[in-house]
């Protein structure tokens, strides 16, 4: 009844009002109050301050320098597979894809070719493919990398809600992560084909960047806008390498990878609420 409430309640509250309030909030030099909620919130979740490139609280400006912190150097070893995991959360679900549905929670499935921005074309490339949706919880890094060397091909931004994205809503509110405010990443690969990663917001998601966008910070939200925005990339020889940055959130969500059918095989180990860290193997090719 609790879960059924506090679904219902998203519903009703001013998501992109608390949003907007949230990113502002998050973006203030406060001196001694943004070290007090920075130490609150390390507490509050449990943050492994020893694992951040700066491990002082008191060196963070804004709670966004803190929340987007960088991790040391030898914080998080690639494994030498073919594709690995790239953020540190959980795995909400994952599995293959059929008649362009994904499975979201029991009950519930979203649209691939709504989940891309309603490109029908990008969608059917991913057919009979694979899908793995990993959850980042409030104590988690929050910088994306890549689980395998990719070339940007076009980046695209689909205005949304701001649901949250943690289980409890997934499990309470159909489409969700077709139906929230994302950033559609698609990449090609010599050795892999082509593959997308999805970064969905969230409530009080400020902001989403990635590292090779050309505004301040790599931001591409705010500006929040009305209708669909698209980046072409097909002659700008962007290529990143596994296990390199390609993404952050200023605050939590989640990351939705979509790759092409015959392209591997999850890792045994991976399985739906299973804690995961950046680096380890994600998969295998077939």
């Amino acid at each position: 009844m609790q879960t059924n409430i506090a679904v219902l309640l998203q519903y009703a509250l001013p998501k992109q009002a608390i949003t907007a309030l949230a990113g502002k909030l998050a973006n203030l030099q406060a001196g001694q109050f943004t070290t007090a909620v920075i130490g609150w919130f390390v507490k509050r979740y449990n943050v492994n301050m020893a694992e951040a490139a700066e491990p002082d609280i008191s060196t963070y400006k804004t709670f966004n320098d803190f929340f987007t912190r960088p991790l040391k150097a030898d914080a998080r070893p690639l494994a030498n597979a073919e594709f690995i995991c790239p953020v540190d959360g959980a795995i909400s679900q994952l599995g293959d894809i059929k008649n362009d549905q994904i499975f979201q929670a029991k009950g519930h499935a979203y649209s691939t070719t709504a989940l891309v921005g309603g490109d029908k074309n990008l969608a059917k490339k991913f057919e009979n493919g694979h899908f793995a949706c990993l959850y980042l919880s409030p104590k988690d890094y929050h910088r994306i990398h890549m689980p395998c060397d990719g070339t940007l091909k076009t980046m695209t931004y689909v205005p949304g809600a701001l649901f949250s994205v943690n289980p409890t809503t997934a499990q309470g509110v159909p489409g969700l992560f077709a139906r929230n405010e994302r950033v559609v990443c698609e990449f090609e690969s010599a050795e892999h084909g082509r593959f997308i990663m999805v970064l969905v917001g969230a409530t009080i998601v400020g902001s989403m960047a990635t590292t090779w966008h050309d505004s301040e910070n790599g931001i591409i939200n705010p500006p929040r806008t009305s209708h669909i925005r698209v980046w072409s990339y097909q002659n700008q020889n962007i290529n990143l390498k596994q296990g390199d940055e390609m993404g952050k959130f200023f605050l939590g969500s989640t990351v939705v990878m979509l790759f092409e059918k015959n392209t591997l095989v999850f890792n045994k180990a991976w399985r739906a609420e299973r804690v995961i860290k950046l680096g380890e193997i994600m998969a295998t090719k077939i």
